[in-house]
């Protein structure tokens, strides 16, 4: 079963990196670039939007919402660029080893966490 669960896991990270080789391909029709590249900085963000500490619900966004903008990105991505991304995808994961991070969407992440809080902190502080 953890076999199963690292394979997954692997082919993740490789259709994530085949997603942003897509972002960059110029034959990606524009509304799948914008699909992807959401896809791609909040999978690669080092900070999710539901934190894995909260239990159950801080990991079904790593388990279901990444797969699931994955899956859609791809169908909107002609097969010939697929085909060819994952070929870069595949040579790229050969030679680097070093781990994909997102840092500008872990920043929006966290504006969106700040900005809810100050609107949760203005909405109780009205009412009490």
């Amino acid at each position: 079963m953890w076999q199963k669960i690292r394979n997954w896991a692997r082919l993740l990270k490789a259709e994530t990196l085949v997603l942003w080789f897509c972002c960059r391909h110029p034959c990606t029709p524009l509304a799948a670039k914008i699909l992807a590249t959401v896809v791609v900085a909040y999978a690669l963000s080092p900070i999710d939007l539901i934190p894995d500490f909260i239990p159950v619900i801080g990991y079904l966004d790593d388990v279901i919402l990444v797969p699931i903008g994955i899956y859609f990105a791809l169908k909107l991505i002609p097969q010939p660029v697929i085909d060819e991304c994952r070929l870069q995808a595949r040579d790229w994961l050969n030679t680097q080893h070093a781990k994909l991070r997102n840092y500008i969407a872990a920043v929006v992440i966290v504006v969106i966490w700040l900005a809810a809080l100050w609107w949760a902190w203005n909405w109780f502080s009205a009412r009490g």
